[in-house]
């Protein structure tokens, strides 16, 4: 994506299943799983730019001794800076002893991150300042071992007002108005009411305190806290948490917006925001690593067993069609195929933009995670190639041998005609402000086109803002000479903002709502925007929020998508562009055609699939109308 946005954190969860003796025997290392809680999180670190953390538990251990380790970082290399941090407190805890680093129960008594089950975060900030505490997993700690939470989570609340006015109602004096807050003390507070409850139950008894926290341990209801704790829940979410006596959970929102896979077997239970890293980390085979059910909780107990339990009513799967596009990898082989139909999809239309020339195209793609998609599309020409080489054969005699060679040496022009220098990337984005220098982060390759003669098209993930595109990427593909410059975007327009996880939220961003506005003001139906305007605050003051509906949408009625299209064109163009320049974008039936299983769609189409997404959407738009730039949510 040439824009550069933020997106959904990545959550990572181990819980070995046998004695660590065992897997120091069978591996030779007593560092089995802290190595893979490594090799899960580095293979998501496309998640997580702005820090990361690191937890965990270890089971039946001795009174006096810690039995909680975390550490976050909010560093510039925050894997490294973690993982360094963990094995040097390791090393210098065994005094770098080979017989006691060869020992996994002496550093399980004496080093920290010597336990059984880990939870990592790899934090993806959408809002909010950058800071250490903003960072996962977080930890609220109790004296009592069943008491302790410690919680991470890829989402975002669209309703954290409500969460907020709820903890409120129930005594609590929550520190922050944020949803990692308000889930982390909801989720706490019915965790601290079923400890009493059952505390209350074994004291009626006549057990003795001592007995009865081994009681609770072990009868600990984590369904029956998940389904009182997430109720009122309204976003995307698929959260993860550790309690200090040894249970754990992974609880995924009933839509099953975020993403959340596990694979089981005799020896672990692994967590991941992504199917192929599972794969790869623990050399599995793709048909054993599998969903967590929308609505459902994944709960591991302390003794082992491990459970698929509702939560939530399932309503609508609208799991994020984003994720699929952009932010997942690509080595998932769903997502590799998917990305090759998206790029199939937009063939008729890159066509009909070149007239069906392909002996004066060249075909590119900006930046690398298009390039996948870029294949899709360069098939689909192949073959409408072939059917024409097959046209001009037929046409032929016999004896045309030089004729019919000729035509079968033709072939589509593909070429890297820009390649990117991340090195001054990294520092142009230290000031934002050096727009001299952001025309050169990518070098291009001369002589791929004919000057005045060749199209170029080059195909994108998506086109957000558009902000690379009319400050670099089109000035440096114009100096190549092309006749005619067409920017495909393998997703449809971004019109709506997301309020589930990705960073993207304030409506003046979007270039597709720019240019409806701008179609709105030119044709004289400006009154439109003031009409959508009421309705969204009459919609927002209304007693109910049960029934909202997202009132947005008429921004868009009155224009065709190519109207839209050709508008963004225009207000993209940058000042002194020679050559003619068309936008052409994925529609949203090929989308649903090239990814059928993911139908989350709302940032294109306004269709949220929940309350929530409605309520802030036309907040999000009250605060365009009155000139403020603040989330929504």
């Amino acid at each position: 994506m040439s824009d550069n946005i933020k997106h959904e954190c990545g959550i990572a969860l181990i819980r070995l299943l046998k004695p660590l003796t065992y897997y120091r025997e069978k591996y030779g290392t007593s560092f089995y799983a802290l190595n893979k809680m490594y090799l899960l999180m580095e293979k998501q670190h496309n998640r997580g730019q702005d820090g990361a953390g690191l937890a965990n538990v270890k089971l039946d251990v001795k009174p006096g001794y810690r039995y909680i380790s975390r550490y976050r970082s909010n560093e510039q290399q925050p894997l490294q800076d973690i993982f360094d941090r963990v094995y040097s407190r390791i090393e210098e805890r065994a005094d770098s002893d080979p017989e006691k680093l060869a020992d996994p129960m002496w550093l399980k008594d004496h080093a920290p991150f010597t336990g059984e089950l880990f939870l990592g975060h790899l934090r993806y900030g959408t809002y909010g300042e950058n800071s250490i505490e903003a960072c996962h997993p977080f930890l609220r700690q109790n004296n009592w071992m069943s008491r302790n939470l410690v919680l991470a989570g890829n989402f975002n609340m669209t309703n954290v007002d409500e969460q907020f006015d709820i903890l409120l109602s129930l005594g609590q004096h929550p520190k922050k108005k944020a949803d990692t807050v308000t889930v982390l003390e909801k989720i706490g507070h019915f965790l601290d009411e079923e400890n009493e409850e059952l505390f209350r139950k074994y004291k009626k008894l006549g057990y003795h305190s001592t007995e009865i926290t081994d009681k609770i341990s072990r009868q600990l209801n984590v369904k029956r806290i998940l389904k009182r704790s997430a109720t009122d829940f309204d976003g995307g979410y698929a959260m993860a948490g550790m309690i200090g006596n040894g249970d754990a959970f992974v609880l995924r929102d009933p839509n099953g917006i975020r993403p959340a896979f596990y694979y089981q077997d005799d020896e672990v239970v692994v967590v991941a925001s992504e199917r192929p890293v599972i794969q790869t980390a623990f050399n599995v085979k793709v048909e054993t690593v599998k969903e967590i059910d929308p609505g459902h909780a994944l709960i591991i107990k302390k003794d082992g067993t491990v459970s698929m339990d509702k939560i939530r009513k399932p309503g609508e799967k609208r799991s994020c069609s984003f994720e699929r596009i952009y932010f997942s990898r690509g080595s998932d082989q769903d997502i590799y195929r998917e990305r090759l139909a998206l790029g199939r999809k937009v063939v008729p239309k890159v066509l009909g933009a070149i007239n069906d020339d392909l002996d004066h195209s060249v075909f590119s793609f900006i930046p690398n995670t298009a390039e996948v998609s870029y294949y899709g599309m360069t098939k689909g020409l192949e073959d409408f190639h072939i059917e024409r080489q097959i046209d001009e054969l037929d046409k032929l005699g016999k004896d045309d041998k030089e004729a019919k060679l000729k035509i079968l040496r033709e072939r589509v022009r593909m070429e890297k005609v820009a390649i990117k220098d991340a090195k001054l990337r990294t520092f142009i984005t230290q000031d934002s402000d050096r727009n001299d220098l952001v025309e050169h982060v990518y070098d291009i390759t001369y002589g791929t086109v004919v000057p005045g003669k060749d199209n170029l098209v080059v195909i994108d993930d998506s086109i957000v803002r558009g902000t690379t595109l009319k400050r670099s990427i089109l000035r440096i593909l114009d100096r190549l000479g092309p006749k005619k410059i067409v920017v495909v975007s393998s997703a449809p327009q971004i019109r709506f903002p997301d309020c589930y996880g990705i960073d993207m939220s304030l409506f003046q961003d979007f270039i597709a709502f720019q240019a409806a506005i701008a179609l709105l003001k030119e044709t004289g139906r400006e009154h439109v925007i003031k009409d959508v305007y009421q309705l969204c605050i009459d919609e927002l003051e209304a007693s109910s929020s049960h029934n909202a509906v997202n009132h947005v949408k008429k921004i868009y009625e009155p224009f065709t998508d190519e109207e839209v299209s050709a508008k963004i064109a225009e207000l993209l163009r940058p000042e002194g562009l020679k050559a003619d320049l068309e936008i052409i974008y994925q529609s949203v039936d090929g989308l649903h055609e090239s990814i059928p299983n993911h139908t989350g769609d709302w940032y294109f189409t306004g269709n949220y699939p929940t309350t929530g997404g409605n309520r802030v959407v036309n907040r999000s738009f009250v605060n365009y109308f009155e000139g403020k730039r603040v989330r929504a949510y």
